[in-house]
């Protein structure tokens, strides 16, 4: 199974519209994802399917990514106005100097770990020394296998890693090139669900290493001289999340109008389902359940930059204020209600129970 990101227009509203800040004249936008087009990011297309660029005067396009790391670069270095970054990934761009900023927190798990063959002799995280573990180096979770492995408790030593391409880094695993892989649960379970390769995962967060996922963000030269669309692309993107929690089969209906490929793919649609079902677990959190989508608890965002700060930062890198870093200016205006969240739960619980 491969994943890949295609270009279309968009289609009439399926949701009433929100009231929206002014913007002059449509503006045409570049947005990067962090990886392939899979249904962890699907808001992205959903926003343009269901019209939610176009009322605000957005015609924008949209990229496949590379892994989270070279997706906020390319932000920073201005090749798109917009991306879609883990959090860690970030705030390790800021903390080597690349003006890079967020305006909303979309979902609040990483879901980082590690994935193994289910049949796999690795039972635990300590298990892993001495074997071949194949990773993605700009990847959103590879920076951060060392603060995993430290308070894991594992020996790096003698474990080799083996650097692979994003096309081919679950099919390293099936075919037992590798014994392990670091992985974004949301991405790679599904590629190997769809492959009906059983699996197991091991969590970073069993560890203690947990961060944020999806973060929207742009260029601070950008926040500044364009606030009313960077508040617009910010408040489409959600729009279109809130649209996949609360209706996820229409959601991927929307998805593969816009990515046509994805429906004809033997196993496409039960893949981008189950990227879609695992990145909304990660949504189920007090930030966005007490607070509205979009919104960051600075106070966990300051724990997060003191793990990439230890574990994932160079050491000429300057710690990045979390106050410069991203806000809630844009932030909880779209609400669920408890009714809403509470039967997302149970719709959403066999996702969780994947993740470990």
């Amino acid at each position: 199974m491969t994943r890949r990101a295609a270009l279309a227009l968009g289609a009439a509203p399926l949701v009433a519209p929100l009231a929206m800040p002014a913007v002059a004249q449509t503006a045409n936008i570049k947005l990067t994802l962090p990886w392939l087009a899979q249904g962890s990011t699907a808001y992205a297309y959903i926003a343009k399917e269901m019209g939610a660029f176009t009322r605000r005067g957005l015609n924008v396009e949209v990229s496949r990514g590379f892994g989270s790391v070279a997706a906020a670069q390319a932000v920073a270095q201005g090749q798109f106005d917009y991306a879609i970054v883990g959090a860690g990934p970030v705030i390790l761009a800021a903390a080597r100097g690349l003006p890079i900023v967020g305006t909303a927190t979309v979902n609040y798990d990483m879901t980082m770990g590690i994935a193994l063959r289910e049949d796999s002799p690795i039972r635990t995280a300590k298990d892993l020394e001495g074997k071949k573990l194949g990773a993605v180096p700009t990847s959103a979770e590879f920076p951060f296998w060392p603060a995993f492995a430290q308070r894991a408790g594992i020996n790096m030593a003698g474990i080799t890693v083996v650097q692979m391409d994003n096309r081919v880094l679950e099919r390293g695993l099936i075919d037992r090139q590798v014994d392990a892989i670091t992985a974004i649960g949301s991405s790679s379970i599904p590629v190997m669900q769809a492959q009906r390769a059983a699996h197991r995962f091991i969590p970073y967060s069993s560890a203690g290493v947990n961060f944020y996922a999806n973060v929207i963000c742009t260029r601070p030269e950008v926040l500044a001289a364009r606030k009313s669309q960077a508040e617009a692309v910010t408040e489409a993107l959600l729009e279109a999340a809130a649209l996949q929690l609360k209706e996820p089969e229409r959601a991927i209906d929307m998805f593969i109008k816009q990515v046509p490929e994805i429906g004809i793919t033997q196993g496409g649609r039960e893949n981008a389902r189950l990227s879609q079902g695992l990145m909304q677990w990660t949504m189920l959190a007090p930030e966005a359940m007490d607070h509205g989508l979009g919104y960051t608890d600075m106070a966990k965002w300051n724990a997060m930059t003191d793990l990439v700060m230890q574990y994932g930062a160079p050491n000429d890198a300057r710690r990045p204020a979390p106050e410069s870093l991203i806000s809630n200016d844009f932030a909880g205006k779209i609400k669920l209600n408890a009714s809403e969240w509470g039967t997302i739960r149970t719709n959403l619980a066999p996702f969780g129970a994947m993740l470990g």
